[in-house]
């Protein structure tokens, strides 16, 4: 059991990182910041992807702990 955990541990945690990644903003930003700070509404992919995101990121925490119950 122990091994299913950390197997969906590893996928959900390589999903987050390539949806991370494909949220980089054009415009000289994405990991190395921007000189504009402006803020702005997400809109269509954007918006579903930063939404996905954060699905992800609950999931996997939730998974963690549930890890952390059974073993």
């Amino acid at each position: 059991m122990e091994t299913v955990f950390n197997v969906v541990q590893i996928l959900i945690s390589l999903t987050i990182v390539l949806v991370i990644l494909s949220q980089v903003k054009e415009g000289g930003g994405g990991l190395f910041g921007s000189g504009q700070a402006s803020g702005r509404t997400r809109r269509g992919l954007e918006k579903t992807l930063f939404q996905f995101t954060i699905v992800l990121a609950a999931v996997f925490l939730v998974v963690s702990i549930i890890s952390v119950r059974v073993i």
